[in-house]
């Protein structure tokens, strides 16, 4: 793209307030001015707003603005502003391999801010994904960028699109562990209001999913507790919510109660053994967690009935628990019961914060009646 001179600048600009209304007019107007006295900073900050201006949607309207105008002061601009405005621009090229390139000669001229950079690549895997269905150079721009990002200083306003590539790259190909991750670290680095209503119950939808059948995932409480699941309350997906909730306290009477609704679902309905698998783990887990410290020895015949399995296949259950980390304890074969000393921390619901209060203030009871006896027994102790 050539470069243009003051001249050529104030053309461009006479000749849009020439032709626009008198709203853009005005705008126009304020860009030739702000240019005049080289206000590069006040230019940019009108910029990034004037680039979302519903008139400049259409056609190659930012195009003709980048080519005309900004290009000649971009060296002026913040880079990773000036990156933030292009991301508009560029979806306007419609030779999304020309876009590529306008993206890597772009990348190259903000080679010295971290940010701008990741953000260049972030671009290009989107139109890679979307465009040109290329999950090849997606994953490796996802693998390249996650580097980079691991080294900013806290979060950026990179973070918030890198997370949304990865979580598409990885619904795409079906990583639901990695893509309930990547969207939940999404929906952290934006404002939830700035979702529509469709597409904050479609996040809501993909996740409930992503957590049900991703491999690994037993903590439910972080999404459960995220204000997007409110998305799907007033819809006939509403039950995939209560679902969850389920899951997250190993209710199997609950999945057993809304088996018409998840089996209409063919992902869900496809993996029914899994979903049993992880329900049963989750319900042994919520077993642990309700029992005190001192009282974690469960009978597989409690299990057994607990989780509907039957008593040949508990302890089977119980191995592979322990094998992935959710618990901790050694089994007795002899006399049919598992020893707990641990359970694997979780974000809890209401109800469960409601429980560990429970057992907070017996604990503290305990505590108190220890201070009372020693104190009363304490002659009796130093006399010894």
């Amino acid at each position: 793209m050539a470069s243009f001179g003051g001249k050529d600048v104030s053309t461009y600009l006479s000749a849009k307030q020439a032709e626009s209304s008198k709203e853009l007019a005005e705008e126009w107007a304020k860009f030739e001015e702000l240019y005049n006295k080289k206000l590069w900073h006040q230019l940019t900050l009108k910029l990034l707003t004037f680039v979302k201006h519903p008139a400049m949607q259409t056609g190659d309207s930012l195009v003709q603005l980048y080519e005309n105008f900004i290009q000649v002061f971009e060296n002026k601009i913040n880079p990773l502003s000036l990156v933030e405005i292009v991301a508009f621009v560029v979806a306007q090229i419609e030779d999304k391999k020309e876009a590529l390139k306008f993206l890597e000669k772009l990348e190259v001229k903000v080679k010295a801010n971290n940010e701008a950079v990741s953000l260049c690549k972030v671009l290009g895997g989107q139109i890679m994904l979307d465009k040109l269905n290329d999950q090849d150079g997606t994953k490796k721009i996802i693998e390249e960028v996650e580097k980079m990002l691991d080294e900013a200083d806290g979060v950026t306003t990179v973070h918030g699109r890198y997370y949304l590539l990865a979580s598409q790259y990885y619904r795409l190909g079906g990583k639901h562990a990695e893509y309930y991750r990547a969207a939940l670290r999404y929906l952290g680095c934006i404002d939830l209001s700035d979702l529509s209503q469709t597409e904050q119950e479609q996040h809501a939808f993909f996740l409930g999913l992503a957590a049900l059948l991703g491999e690994g995932v037993y903590n439910f409480g972080e999404l459960l507790a995220h204000p997007v699941l409110n998305a799907l309350r007033s819809t006939e997906r509403s039950w995939l919510v209560d679902l969850l909730y389920a899951f997250n306290t190993g209710s199997i009477a609950d999945f057993e109660r809304m088996r018409p609704q998840w089996t209409a679902i063919p992902d869900l309905a496809a993996q029914e053994l899994t979903l049993r698998q992880k329900i049963s783990l989750l319900c042994l887990m919520e077993m642990t967690f309700k029992r005190p410290a001192t009282n974690r020895q469960l009978t597989f015949e409690e299990i057994s009935r607990e989780t509907g399995l039957p008593i040949n296949e508990v302890e089977l259950l119980v191995m592979k628990a322990l094998a992935q980390g959710l618990v901790r304890g050694a089994i007795d074969q002899v006399a049919s019961k598992v020893h707990m000393s641990w359970v694997q921390p979780r974000v809890l619901d209401k109800t469960q914060i409601s429980s560990m209060i429970q057992r907070l203030d017996v604990w503290c009871k305990d505590v108190k009646s220890m201070e009372i006896l020693l104190e009363t027994k304490a002659h009796d102790f130093l006399t010894l």
